[in-house]
Parts: C-alpha cells; sequence; structure tokens
C-alpha cells in the first residue's frame, strides 16, 4: 500500500489479484476548517460483466466476469513510459500471491501524474460594467492514478482522477482487439440471416456484446454514518395564474430507509443522488454531501431468466446501497467462476437492511453497449466513459475560489490583451 498527498487530497494506492487498483482513505483538506475530512474509505472495479450476444453452439457460453473468472490484478500489464503514462509519470509496481504463495512482482502497475490538459477549473468574464474588463479564469490542474489490465482480447484503462475541487472522477477507456468469428460471407447484401453482429472485413463478423463494470464506492462522508438520499425532479404545474408560465421542475427529496428503497434505475426518471451526512450540517443549515454523477446509461437487454443474467443480477439495477459487511466485497459472489446467482448483490439485498444513518457502501453499475463498426477493426480506438463523485453541500464555498492565477506570458499568436 502506497501513501499519497497531493494538492489538498491525502489517500492510499493498493494493489489487489482480484480487483487490481484500490484505492482507500481518501480525504481532503479544508481550508476554513484547517483539517483533513474523509470522503472515501474505500473505492474499487469489482466486476466487469461482458455477455456476447451469440446465442448459438460455438458461442453461447461466451458470457464473461472478468474480474471473479480471471482477475484484475493477475491481468494488470506493466505501463510504458511516455505512452501509457506521460513523462512525468511516477511509477509503483504490484505484488500478489503465486499459487506457491510466494509473492509476484508486476512491475509498473500503476501510474500516478500531474494532468494539465488545457482545462479550465472555474472563469467569470463580467459584461455588466461598462468600460471595465474584468475576466478571471484558473486553469485546472488534476492527479491521475492508472492501471491497465488486458482481459484475452481487451485493453482496459481504468483511471481515478482527484480534483482540487473535490471531485473525484473515476474514468475507463476500453481498446484493444474485439471478439470475432469466421463466417463465409464477404459482403452484407450475401447476410440472410442473424449473423449476431457486424461485418468488419472479409469472412470475419466482430460480435455484439455489453460491458456493465460495476464498482465497489465506500463513501465515509465526513464521518462513517452516512444517508441516501434521492433528489427527484418531478413537474409541476403552475396554480392560480401566478405566472405566464404553465409549468416548472423542482425537487422532492427521499433519504432512503432500506435497501429497497435505495435500488435505482436511473433512465426510470430524473433524478440526483446524494450520499449525506444526517449528522452535520453547513452553517447554512444544508446536509454535507457528495453526489453520483453517473456516466454511461445502459442496462442489461438479457431476459431475467437467462443463465448469464441469473448470475449478473447485480447488473439489473445501476446503483445499489447496501450497509456495510466485510464479506459482502464482491457483487458477483466470493467464488465467481463457480456462482449459480446464488451468493449475489440482488440476493444479499433482500433481507432489506435499514440503511438511514448507518456505514453504508454504494454499488454502482456502468454500462456499454457494443455493435462493433469497421473503424474498430483490426484494433479499436479508445472507447472512454466514467462517473464523478462530486461534492454537494460538503464545502461553505467554492473550495477553490482563491486559486492564485497563473503568470501571464507573451504569446506571438495571442492578439487579446492580458
Amino acid at each position: 500500500m502506497h501513501s499519497s498527498m497531493w494538492a489538498n487530497w491525502d489517500f492510499h494506492v493498493s494493489f489487489d489479484a482480484r480487483a487490481g487498483l484500490i484505492i482507500s482513505l481518501a480525504s481532503i483538506y479544508d481550508l476554513k476548517k484547517h483539517k483533513f475530512r474523509r470522503v472515501l474509505y474505500k473505492g474499487y472495479l469489482l466486476e466487469l460483466f461482458v455477455p456476447c450476444m451469440d446465442p448459438t453452439e460455438e458461442w453461447y457460453y461466451k458470457t464473461f466476469f472478468d474480474l471473479g473468472e480471471f482477475g484484475f490484478g493477475l491481468c494488470t500489464v506493466p505501463l510504458q513510459p511516455s505512452a501509457d503514462c506521460p513523462s512525468n509519470a511516477v511509477f509503483m509496481d504490484g505484488y500478489y500471491a503465486g499459487q506457491d504463495g510466494k509473492p509476484v512482482k508486476v512491475s509498473n502497475a500503476f501510474c500516478i501524474f500531474e494532468q494539465e490538459a488545457g482545462r479550465i477549473m472555474w472563469r467569470h468574464t463580467e459584461l455588466a460594467i461598462l468600460g471595465e474588463n474584468i475576466r478571471e479564469v484558473r486553469p485546472e490542474v488534476s492527479l491521475v492514478v492508472r492501471m491497465v489490465a488486458t482481459v484475452g482480447n481487451y485493453d482496459y484503462v481504468l483511471d481515478w482522477e482527484f480534483k482540487p475541487s473535490g471531485s473525484i472522477k473515476v474514468g475507463v477507456g476500453l481498446t484493444g482487439i474485439l471478439e470475432v468469428k469466421g463466417v463465409s460471407y464477404t459482403h452484407t447484401s450475401q447476410i440472410k440471416e442473424d449473423v449476431y453482429g457486424t461485418l468488419l472485413a472479409h469472412n470475419t463478423i466482430g460480435v455484439n456484446h455489453d460491458h456493465f463494470l460495476t464498482y465497489h464506492l465506500d463513501l465515509d462522508v465526513d464521518g462513517y454514518a452516512n444517508s441516501f438520499v434521492k433528489a427527484n425532479l418531478e413537474t409541476k404545474r403552475v396554480k392560480d395564474n401566478i405566472s405566464p408560465r404553465k409549468s416548472y421542475w423542482t425537487v422532492v427529496s427521499e433519504t432512503a430507509k432500506t435497501e429497497s428503497d435505495a435500488k435505482v434505475q436511473l433512465r426510470s426518471k430524473p433524478v440526483e443522488l446524494i450520499v449525506v451526512n444526517p449528522n452535520k450540517k453547513t452553517k447554512l443549515g444544508n446536509y454535507i454531501g457528495y453526489r453520483l454523477i453517473p456516466g454511461s446509461l445502459s442496462s442489461p437487454l438479457l431476459s431475467d431468466d437467462d443463465y448469464p443474467q441469473i448470475r449478473g443480477a447485480f447488473t439489473k439495477y445501476d446503483v445499489w446501497v447496501t450497509p456495510y459487511n466485510k464479506s459482502e466485497k464482491w457483487a458477483g459472489g466470493l467464488y465467481m467462476d463457480q456462482s449459480r446467482g446464488d451468493d449475489t448483490l440482488a440476493i444479499w439485498s433482500q433481507r432489506n437492511r435499514e440503511i438511514e444513518n448507518k456505514d453504508i457502501v454504494l454499488w454502482y453499475t456502468m454500462g456499454f453497449h457494443h455493435v462493433p463498426c469497421q473503424e474498430d477493426f483490426p484494433v479499436m480506438p479508445i472507447l472512454s466513459g466514467g462517473f464523478e463523485l462530486r461534492p454537494t453541500n460538503f464545502f461553505d464555498r467554492n473550495p477553490v475560489l482563491k486559486t492564485k492565477p497563473p503568470t501571464h506570458e507573451k504569446w506571438s499568436n495571442c492578439t487579446t490583451k492580458s
């Protein structure tokens, strides 16, 4: 385990044979309160469900659970300096116990680097004051922790990005080589049946498939006792002719009492998902919290009685919330390769335990439906996605407001005066 301190962040980085990269004990320094405040106790990718959509005899069994069946740590590949990571990166090795009990070293298992990508932290140009040119801009610099796992044909790039504003962005990149099968076709006009994919080259079909990445997010927002709040955005009609407007939307919040209250399918209705500390408020009376800003919204299209979906039932909902239990680490069960779906997150949650003002864990699944195209062949350009954990009334105001402006330099092709 490595301890990392950067800007206003303090966190630990560790390596696991199954999960690969694990982030833990992430805290951010509050300049106003003069102390570090806990955000995340532990976070990691816990499963990657990849079902192929070809039901034929040669392919029906290709429904992979990459972490539980292969291990992301075991599949971690050494990172290449100046290619996988920029020149300013620091590299760290990973270790796991081999089959003989001896430590196995993975060189350059992950890297940590500052990222300046021309992004803006915050800015404003004041136009309302005549005769004045008031402009304030602050460039963004963040810290990225990265690893790459190659599971068979696919390469997965996993990033955890820490921002001075308090946000944690979790990114994933999919690249590598598609699962393909040989056919007799050389043109789409020859195809008269369902081939379960796309003709990518002569005699080559790229098979349709999914990627469902499930994350374990044990948030400890300014303390371990937290609650899960669904801030529903609901349309309201304007009454009594008080306005020329006919409608507006407002926030109707509900705090989940039990596990069943907290299951969320994000496509069903607009909602903001917030983990709050119900025991602490800002000076203005708002509960201190962190919000999940979801990424790609793709739900499983397999039927509930299909055997792969029974094993992967934890992907049916985008979000689950459970009380912390040290034995509940893997949503697909401890022994995923032997699972029949009887030891999954979907089964645990049937106990419908209380989660209000408890030490809770948020399980979030981000999905991709992948219909292959010719640009994906023979090696696929990276397909990126991700999600964000963003402070929501955690600070009294913008925590990076006092960031110093950059030093102005003369640019020969810039006509704007500084």
